[in-house]
């Protein structure tokens, strides 16, 4: 008996010194929370638009000048019609609020019809007359835009940009039909092969952006772009004769009404999630 209450002491006493050991040791400190880094939000992404063009030309001009020398007064109405758009880009994104792509687009034949009407004196004797212009422009324009973002309100984003590159302008199918009173009236007609030019152009941009989800924004967009001028091919007569002149459309510039896709090609990854601390 004695023999057991001694096993039972013995055990009871390594116990208590285990359980004071254990007690000696340092509490090992809960893990701690790191927050998660900040968000990036660069990134390349494609884009596509359509939309239409309201566009108007300063002035069509022969380049033949002593054609204007004679007249006393002279007044010009030229109107385009509306054309489709069509252009996609890639753009990268550097941060929350400024971005920056390339767009390449194709702008459709749109109708041209100007008049000319003027008053004038030849060989003493006073004339008018009027000029019908028909032709159809249609144009490639690249730029290289930059824009701002404004801030998000309910998923919403407007912004502004602008835009330099250049314009491939085409003028087609341009006819002169013109009638002259003298003191007998006269009737001409002059057309004009296709002929393209390049030159310089500039866009300004505003628009509002949706973000449908990570990687899918809508855009209505507005801009202003400036083409610089068109030209026509050699003028000649209903016989085919010609003085090596054409017309200028000079000073071509748009309102265009836009509605665009910017697919994401770079989404963030989600913030790391708060480590698990269980008490007790």
């Amino acid at each position: 008996m004695r023999s057991v209450k001694s096993l039972l002491a013995a055990g009871a006493a390594t116990l208590f010194s285990t359980c004071a050991f254990a007690a000696d040791l340092p509490i090992a400190p809960p893990p701690m929370y790191a927050p998660p880094p900040p968000a990036d939000f660069g990134g390349w992404y494609l884009r596509g638009e359509i939309g239409f063009s309201n566009q108007r030309t300063r002035d069509v001009h022969y380049t033949r000048e002593s054609a204007y020398s004679q007249l006393t007064s002279f007044n010009q109405t030229s109107a385009f019609d509306t054309a489709g758009i069509y252009g996609v880009g890639v753009g990268y994104r550097f941060n929350n609020w400024f971005r920056a792509d390339i767009t390449g687009q194709y702008r459709g034949n749109s109708n041209f019809k100007g008049t000319d009407r003027f008053t004038g004196t030849a060989g003493g004797l006073a004339y008018n007359g009027i000029d019908n212009y028909s032709a159809s422009k249609s144009e490639w324009l690249v730029l290289a835009n930059a824009y701002v973002d404004l801030g998000t309100w309910w998923c919403v984003t407007p912004f502004i940009g602008a835009g330099v590159g250049g314009a491939r302008v085409t003028i087609s199918n341009f006819t002169d039909t013109g009638i002259n009173n003298l003191p007998f009236t006269t009737a001409s007609f002059a057309s004009a092969p296709s002929a393209s030019k390049w030159n310089f152009a500039w866009a300004a941009h505003a628009g509002l952006a949706y973000q449908v989800n990570p990687n899918l924004v809508l855009e209505l967009a507005y801009s202003y772009v400036n083409m610089g001028e068109g030209r026509t091919g050699v003028l000649s007569d209903y016989v085919g004769n010609t003085t090596g002149n054409y017309f200028k459309f000079k000073d071509i510039t748009s309102h265009d009404l836009k509605l665009g896709v910017r697919w994401d090609l770079d989404t963030p990854p989600p913030p790391p999630m708060m480590p698990l601390i269980r008490k007790g």
